[in-house]
């Protein structure tokens, strides 16, 4: 949802400043973010909507950011749709200089500063009731003070409303029981009982957990926004040889943006000038700050420390690497995982046993306070809490580091992968053509004089060997000549003049049409005997290293050598997965056999985890048949060829430059190309399984303990409701514990 409405109006006019729209840049049910220009260029307008809106009955709480030209509002909808709310915000921020608009008069300076406002101060607020019954109840009970019972209780059943409203829309509404009815109930027996310091005190103990687990798992949001901020600051771009400032989402692709000392980078791209010392620590998590050149790749929310850049903008707005991390992250499904859908159903199972226990204890002991304990404890709540505040908190830390997982069942399932298949062309090699070497014929022609033919018969041709044979001679600074006429065949080769001379360039198959005699090649080259670089393949070097022949007035002069280079990071990454992670590696390609086994070989891969020659649906096979073997799989993959086996492996994984299905079908998504970041995924992965597990430990065990107290020797409710949250509170901070670790790490 976008919400544009145009403004030019009051003191900006008067400025003669034209100010842009108003924009819904992040809205969640009851909190939006909008951006407005004139925020950043008239303080007066800044003020005077900050006043209007705190007026406004939905408005619960307002933050302004000056500098960024952003306002984050929180509401509440009173029987309006978020929409309509949000149109009617909108509506007050155009009209502030409206006559017809009354602003609620404050001084100035009782305002605290907008920029350091807590946003989540209200949230404290929903203690006030139940710690007034509390010590309501305290003065009037052990302090024996002449406070009114009938005031007591009143103040309880205030407090134990919200609790009592939850319990009876579950029970005749949605039909079903509820962790709110066991705590109904739990209120009822000690209220009976006449005592309401106990009930007084569970309701407080519970207010307060909720608003530590709302206030920690909200935690990652706050990050959120800060990059969506850093994001949406405005952009210097050149036009027509002048200088401009325009809001960052309206620079258009091609434009030279350009960033001055201390501010942030608005959109990703290309330094086409200048030098800069970049903080990039906003968008990756990384202290240290990089040197950005010319040719340098810079994305938006990183900050220019020092120096002066113009920038090729190639992506903007949304599209920018940040601004997808932010989607992606905030659309990632955390309560898909079967941890969390496990904690949810086993709540559901346990309420009425836990209804049963609990009448057996009230029948035999007659002691509403024991059986009002029992109905106190479970052992979900602290897990259906602290399992989605784990993975929130995991999947910020893998988005900052450049790396988009989809959801929290992504990564659960990424902790547990033991089998990983890698695609070869594009993903364990790196997909370009690279000319290795070049062989001639004993007696002939030299190497320099066969490779300068050769780039100068291939000049100016867009096909990827002769892209590569031209960039060969370019880093050997061999002489390029004037190509006389030439003759393009496509799949064979090219013939041209070159200096005089007759120039073939092509495969085996069109010099020898030609009349080219090769047998003297295939006799004399080293490589084609026993001394091969690749001894275990028992093929000629033709088979394994792709060859481009090179002739010269019909005799035969040399070849000239290429292939598909691995990336550096995939052998010690294959080696780090097998070793420290006891993983097995398989390679899945559609290329050749022989060419497979050639990086499998390199890559110590073991030939029988090599499936060479496989079409897309035999892809997807192989995937499948791993899954069905008892493997949890994941696929590793860039090509539109992948697509299908990307979609069976239980994780699928490809690259930011990868194909547009096999990016959009990826559960994990490398932003910055390295393979090496799949590990630091892994990583993260498996971190947050043993949070997951030591949750577990905090949260069972202590209710457990608890739980036989309470069925045996008695125990009471309020040991009972500390023990409850208690544990909740320790796993849902413990679940953060890793993200609040590398931002101090990060700080320092």
């Amino acid at each position: 949802m976008e919400i544009i409405k145009s403004q030019e109006q009051g003191s900006a006019s008067a400025l003669g400043v034209k100010t842009p729209t108003i924009s819904l840049i992040h809205g969640i049910p009851g909190r939006a973010r909008f951006r407005m220009m004139r925020l950043t260029i008239d303080k007066n307008y800044a003020k005077n909507v900050q006043e209007l809106l705190e007026s406004d009955t939905h408005v619960k709480k307002i933050r302004v950011n000056q500098a960024a030209g952003s306002i984050a509002i929180n509401y509440q909808t009173k029987g309006r749709t978020e929409g309509e709310v949000q149109d009617h915000l909108v509506y007050l921020m155009e009209n502030v200089d409206s006559s017809t608009i009354t602003v609620a008069s404050k001084k100035v300076d009782s305002q605290p500063p907008p920029e350091t406002e807590d946003e989540n101060e209200g949230e404290w607020s929903s203690l006030a009731i139940p710690g007034i019954a509390t010590l309501l109840a305290f003065l009037g009970g052990p302090l024996k003070l002449p406070i009114s019972p009938q005031l007591s209780f009143s103040a309880l059943a205030i407090a134990a409303f919200p609790v009592v409203k939850r319990a009876f829309q579950s029970i005749f509404i949605n039909h079903r029981l509820n962790i709110d009815c066991l705590d109904f109930l739990s209120l009822t027996l000690g209220a009976i009982q006449g005592k309401v310091l106990t009930p007084a005190l569970v309701l407080t103990l519970h207010e307060l957990g909720d608003v530590i687990r709302e206030q920690t798992a909200r935690s990652t949001e706050h990050q959120t926004a800060d990059l969506l901020d850093a994001i949406g600051r405005f952009a210097w771009v050149e036009r027509n040889g002048e200088k401009q400032q325009i809001p960052s989402d309206q620079v258009k692709q091609g434009n030279t943006v350009i960033v001055y000392p201390g501010e942030q980078i608005p959109v990703d791209g290309e330094i086409l000038q200048g030098e800069a010392v970049i903080d990039q620590q906003q968008l990756t998590g990384e202290s240290m700050p990089v040197v950005g050149r010319t040719g340098t790749f810079v994305y938006a929310s990183t900050l220019v420390r020092s120096g002066q850049i113009y920038i090729t903008a190639e992506r903007v707005g949304k599209q920018t690497r940040a601004a997808a991390s932010i989607e992606l992250l905030e659309k990632a499904p955390v309560y898909d995982t079967r941890m969390a859908n496990y904690a949810s159903q086993m709540a559901d199972k346990l309420i009425l046993p836990s209804l049963v226990l609990a009448g057996i204890v009230l029948a035999t002991t007659r002691d509403p306070s024991r059986a009002a304990s029992i109905l106190t404890l479970d052992f979900v709540t602290g897990i259906r809490v602290s399992v989605p505040t784990a993975f929130l908190g995991a999947l910020n830390h893998t988005t900052r580091h450049g790396i988009l997982v989809r959801s929290g069942r992504t990564l659960e399932m990424l902790a547990d992968i033991d089998t990983i298949v890698f695609d070869k062309t594009g993903t364990l090699t790196q997909g370009n053509i690279a000319v290795v070497g070049v062989e001639t014929v004993p007696g002939r022609m030299s190497v320099e004089e066969v490779l300068a033919i050769a780039a100068s018969a291939e000049q100016r041709i867009t096909h990827p060997v002769a892209e590569a044979i031209a960039r060969y001679a370019e880093e050997k600074g061999v002489e390029i000549y004037p190509r006389g006429e030439w003759d393009y065949k496509v799949g064979l080769g090219i013939q041209a003049d070159i200096n005089g001379q007759d120039v073939l360039v092509g495969s085996a198959k069109f010099l020898t049409q030609a009349g080219v005699n090769l047998d003297c090649f295939y006799e004399h080259h080293p490589c084609f005997q026993e001394n091969c670089e690749y001894p275990s393949l028992e093929c000629p070097v033709s088979e394994w290293l792709s060859l481009i022949y090179v002739a010269c007035n019909g005799e035969f002069q040399g070849a000239i050598q290429y292939k598909d280079p691995v990336r550096p990071e995939s052998m010690p990454l294959i080696v780090r997965l097998e070793k420290e992670y006891g993983m097995e590696v398989h390679l899945l390609t559609g290329d050749n056999e022989v060419r497979a086994k050639m990086v499998a070989e390199e890559l110590k891969i073991p030939a029988s985890q090599v499936h060479a020659e496989a079409f897309p649906d035999q892809k997807a096979a192989i995937v499948r048949n791993l899954c069905r073997v008892g493997k949890t799989v994941a696929f590793v993959g860039d090509g539109l060829n992948d697509s299908v086996a990307l979609a069976y492996a239980d994780v699928s994984v490809s690259f930011e430059d990868g194909s547009d299905v096999a990016r959009e079908t990826a559960d994990v998504v490398l932003m910055n190309n390295n393979l090496s970041s799949l590990l630091e995924a892994i990583a993260i992965a498996k971190q947050t399984k043993h949070l997951i597990e030591q949750n577990t430990v905090m949260v069972v065990g202590p209710n457990l303990v608890a739980l036989g107290f309470a069925s045996t020797v008695g125990l009471h409710p309020l040991i009972a409701t500390v023990v409850h949250n208690g544990s909740a509170i320790a796993a849902g901070l413990n679940s953060l514990r890793p993200l609040v670790q590398h931002q101090l790490e990060s700080s320092q």
